[in-house]
């Protein structure tokens, strides 16, 4: 039997920190220790693809909370089956000792199990969209306050107004007039068109 830890944040800006020193204590060997820093949505997950070919029928795995084995209860509950019935290796969840398959393998223990797994696994769901809808709410509320987001618009130089007249006489090729005002060729062309717009108004 071999002893298996895994560990995912959904960004490589999150810190493992917590996650690494659980397993740590329980002196996993650093070998056995499975990481990725990226979302967990479409299971695209080098490091748990990895872990998966390593699990063995007796084998152990360490996890923080349900949640590191999906981000929605689908994936958490097939996850969960793949490794527990297809592979016949034992988890543990350290965040919810009811969740430890070693234990209380009868009839009354398995169920508790399974119902604390399907409830824990909803709600992270839960949450989840829960988060999506709170920021899809949050961005609207500020649009609505004026916010503006994505990266500044960059306005057009000062000298853009003669070098466009210049330009539209043929007195400066496109190429000259991207120098005079600093602009790339797309960025040139759409404040044209605006320039037009604003014109004729």
């Amino acid at each position: 039997m071999k002893i298996y830890g895994y560990i995912r944040v959904s960004s490589v800006e999150q810190n493992t920190d917590r996650q690494f020193a659980a397993m740590q204590e329980l002196s996993i060997p650093q070998g056995q220790i499975y990481t990725d820093k990226q979302s967990g949505k479409d299971f695209d997950r080098p490091k748990y693809a990895e872990l998966m070919e390593k699990l063995k029928q007796g084998d152990l795995l360490y996890i923080k909370s349900i949640d590191r084995l999906g981000r929605n209860y689908e994936e958490i509950q097939n996850q969960w089956r793949i490794i527990t019935k297809e592979k016949g290796v034992d988890i543990v969840v350290l965040d919810m000792p009811l969740l430890d398959t070693r234990t209380h393998r009868d009839l009354l223990g398995t169920f508790i199990s399974d119902l604390v797994l399907q409830v824990l696994s909803f709600c992270s769901h839960s949450e989840r969209e829960n988060i999506r809808q709170r920021q899809a709410e949050g961005i609207k509320a500020a649009k609505l306050r004026g916010v503006r987001f994505g990266r500044p618009i960059k306005k057009p130089p000062k000298n853009f107004k003669k070098v466009i007249q210049q330009w539209e006489l043929s007195e400066l090729t496109t190429r000259t007039a991207l120098e005079l005002t600093g602009l790339t060729e797309s960025t040139f062309y759409r404040r044209y068109r605006e320039y037009k717009i604003g014109k004729s108004k």
